[in-house]
């Protein structure tokens, strides 16, 4: 399964401006900090303010802002609006022409871990995909290393 770019830069830039909380921030600083095309990202901005995700303000200086606190943000919520169709195999979708309906087992398969899928994402929130604060950083492998280290203390004769 493969989420569409949509998906993909709503969140990015959901994530941006959760970094970017005490300002306004504008489509095309965006655009240049994830190296995304301004008019679809424009278009990702547009279905965000439509749905409530975001904030706009238009005008000189306009620009956007989150419309809800990162923890408040469903990332399953955030996806099912962005998606077009999660109909992962044909028989799922409307339409449906599959020889084989009424006679194959994989449609409660696939719709079985889309739904597990879908339920993880539901357990999730923007506040939990955003970096650590710069001066929070998480522990590195050279930190761990220094700390098994024994102190020792040399004394020099003077």
């Amino acid at each position: 399964m493969r989420l569409t770019n949509m998906s993909d830069y709503a969140v990015r830039l959901l994530m941006y401006l959760s970094s970017h909380r005490d300002r306004l921030c504008t489509i095309s600083e965006i655009a240049r900090f994830y190296g995304i095309s301004e008019p679809h990202l424009m278009k990702i901005t547009h279905r965000l303010g439509q749905r409530g995700w975001i904030r706009t303000v238009r005008g000189k200086n306009g620009g956007m802002e989150l419309a809800h606190e990162p923890g408040d943000i469903s990332l399953g919520a955030l996806i099912r609006d962005m998606e077009n169709d999660l109909s992962l195999v044909e028989c799922m979708g409307a339409g449906n022409q599959c020889i084989l309906s009424g006679r194959c087992g994989l449609k409660p398969v696939i719709a079985g871990a889309l739904q597990a899928f879908m339920d993880y994402l539901d357990a999730r929130t923007l506040a939990d995909v955003l970096p650590p604060p710069p001066t929070q950083r998480p522990p590195t492998p050279a930190d761990d290393a220094a700390a098994a280290i024994p102190e020792t203390r040399i004394r020099l004769k003077a």
